[in-house]
């Protein structure tokens, strides 16, 4: 069995433990093998299989003690119902072999889909500008659309919201630092790290291709389970009520309350 596990690792290029025990299912029943989950994390570890995630020296993308201006949240409530009525946006980072790049990245929060996006070698607003303008290029009406984003000085740029208003796009930030009140962009940036890029990329000009391949991948081909298993693209066509097809909850200091930044 250990050969057979060896075999699947080395025919993928990353498999978590929890994903190898459902590959391996096939193989466990035909040799009437009964391994529960814990059972399996132990063999791994026996064996040496089990992939120890280094710790990497990260930046910090977002500045928000700054004196310019800085919007309430307009979304606390708000659960879109089509594409185009909320886009949420963040900034990540992406390791380079002797430093880092930052990806700017605009998502519809309806559909999931990545509207906008520029990889850029500083965090000046700059590579979120050229994100906000391939967004905008995407539709025209926008009076109905909301922005939402962090208080990073990117977002409150005297030229980064004279663009949001003068399309009339209404602006939103967050206001305590609490991931949850900008979680759809968190969990994209989550997606794209995690599942469709690697690690370290040995140039910016590497880098920017392998965006573009994971933003394309991502939009075109993956299915989502907070869009009733649709993809972002198809998701974006719809209107009305998505099926979720999981469940999260966080606990607060007085309650469980439900996260409800998940298409209705």
């Amino acid at each position: 069995m250990v050969q057979e596990v060896v075999c699947i690792r080395k025919t993928q290029k990353k498999v978590g433990a929890r994903k190898l025990l459902v590959m391996m299912q096939p193989f466990f029943e035909a040799h009437h093998i009964q391994i529960g989950r814990d059972a399996f994390f132990d063999l791994l570890r026996e064996q040496g299989l089990l992939i120890r995630k280094n710790r990497r020296s990260k930046p910090k993308t977002t500045w928000s003690d700054h004196w310019l201006r800085k919007y309430p949240n307009l979304i606390k409530v708000l659960i879109p119902t089509a594409a185009n009525q909320l886009w949420v946006s963040d900034i990540t980072y992406i390791h380079l072999a002797d430093s880092f790049a930052y990806l700017s990245l605009i998502t519809d929060a309806y559909s999931r889909k990545v509207v906008g996006f520029c990889l850029s070698k500083d965090l000046s607003a700059q590579g979120c500008m050229q994100a906000l303008k391939m967004a905008l290029s995407t539709t025209t009406d926008t009076e109905k659309l909301i922005h939402h984003s962090d208080r990073g000085v990117q977002y409150c740029s005297m030229d980064y919201v004279a663009l949001l208003k003068k399309r009339k796009v209404r602006i939103s930030m967050t206001e305590n630092g609490d991931p949850l009140e900008n979680a759809i962009a968190e969990r994209v940036n989550g997606i794209l790290k995690e599942e469709l890029l690697e690690e370290v990329y040995p140039s910016f000009s590497k880098a920017q291709q392998a965006v573009a391949i994971a933003i394309s991948t991502y939009n075109f081909q993956r299915l989502h389970s907070s869009i009733d298993m649709l993809t972002p693209a198809q998701a974006h066509l719809q209107q009305g009520a998505l099926k979720r097809h999981w469940k999260n909850y966080y606990s607060s200091t007085t309650k469980q309350k439900e996260v409800v930044m998940a298409a209705p």
